[in-house]
């Protein structure tokens, strides 16, 4: 048997940064997918393939492990009807199975994904064997939600595959609301093995789709009602999110009042975003790109005071500006992803040509679409 399956990664449009500090931050699903394969044998053969097996195909790697040795090393109380966090003491059990594989030096960072794949997996699905196949069109560590598009499209396969109901042949579809609940909650505890505290707003963008609005530990799903295309210029460079969230914690220790307005402002784009995205009211699209084009303007700003922006970023917002378009850095800054907004009839040929020629990956992208999809 087999199931696909595929999730969105995500940009922050607006607040990051000021989020930590009690502003509110919107966030959306770009159409930059990581897919899934699984792949079960059927139960004559399961006997003769008593093993787990994981290929990474963007990378040319694979892992493999006998269910017997799995068996050996994670207890075998698993159930999908109830999510639970990986306890320390089995986190370090799976960490010998990860180190068994012997992962090349240069990919060491790939540890706590194949971790939280083998949490996730038997959790789910047990001991059974089967072969993964993972694909993603999302560059890793860029601020795009690689780590919980993977999550999320594992967790959408393993719960697909039990669903009694298959039907074939009709393309791409969401699961129902219940399965995309507990689909989150586990990706969630995915999320917690490879980034320790996650906010959750990675996972269920990646779930649910579209966008969401978050403001203190409380996340609100958004309806879109206008297109939205967006320029991602990966700079490459990368950055350590932990420090750059700490020197803003160390800046506003030391400037209290200017920087209690500064998040002030940010809380009050991301609001002002949120309502023109969603707004039902008959106003030219032209008009609502123009809006929003000076809040990511004022934005970028507001992140050049809270000191996270680059070189690189800046190199990124005056070539976007030559061609009269706005840029502003996405996630932690430092580096990592810049999003220039593409108005309605924007051809980007000479911008991306210009961008790549200083080095950077550029990937145009449909703002706001589908959450976990699978496919039988």
């Amino acid at each position: 048997m087999e199931v696909k399956s595929r999730a969105p990664g995500k940009i922050i449009l607006a607040g990051e940064h000021a989020v930590v500090h009690g502003s509110t931050a919107v966030a959306a699903a770009i159409d930059l997918y990581t897919y899934v394969t699984l792949r079960l044998p059927l139960r004559s053969a399961a006997e003769n393939n008593d093993r787990l097996t994981l290929q990474l195909k963007d990378l040319s790697l694979e892992f493999s492990w006998s269910i017997a040795r799995l068996k050996e090393v994670i207890p075998s109380d698993s159930s999908t009807s109830t999510p639970a966090s990986c306890s320390g003491e089995i986190l370090k059990s799976i960490a010998v199975l990860v180190e068994e594989q012997n992962i090349p030096e240069e990919k060491i960072w790939l540890s706590a994904g194949i971790s939280t794949f083998l949490w996730l997996y038997t959790s789910i699905l047990g001991f059974s064997p089967a072969t993964v196949i993972i694909t993603t069109e999302l560059p890793y560590g860029s601020g795009l939600g690689s780590s919980a598009a993977f999550c999320v499209a594992l967790t959408a396969a393993l719960i697909a595959s039990s669903i009694s109901d298959k039907t074939r042949g009709e393309g791409w579809t969401c699961l129902d609301e219940t399965n995309l609940e507990l689909l989150n909650k586990w990706a969630f505890e995915g999320e917690k093995i490879i980034h320790g505290k996650p906010s959750g707003i990675d996972n269920t963008v990646s779930a649910y789709g579209n966008m969401i609005k978050f403001c203190s530990g409380e996340i609100t799903r958004l309806q879109s009602n206008m297109p939205l295309r967006m320029l991602i210029t990966n700079t490459k460079v990368g950055r350590n999110t932990k420090a750059l969230v700490s020197g803003v914690s160390e800046r506003t220790v030391r400037h209290p009042d200017a920087m209690k307005s500064v998040f002030s402002a940010v809380d009050s784009i991301s609001k002002e975003l949120a309502s023109i995205i969603q707004s039902k009211e008959e106003i030219p699209v032209t008009e609502k790109e123009e809006s929003i084009k000076e809040l990511m303007e004022v934005n970028q700003g507001l992140l050049q005071s809270m000191g996270v922006s680059h070189s690189s970023i800046d190199t990124v917002i005056r070539t976007t500006l030559k061609h009269n378009l706005t840029s502003k850095l996405t996630g932690a800054g430092g580096g990592g992803c810049v999003l220039t907004l593409l108005p309605t009839g924007t051809v980007v040929d000479k911008v991306v040509e210009e961008l790549e020629s200083s080095g950077f990956q550029c990937f145009t992208a449909s703002i706001g679409g589908n959450g976990a999809e699978i496919c039988f």
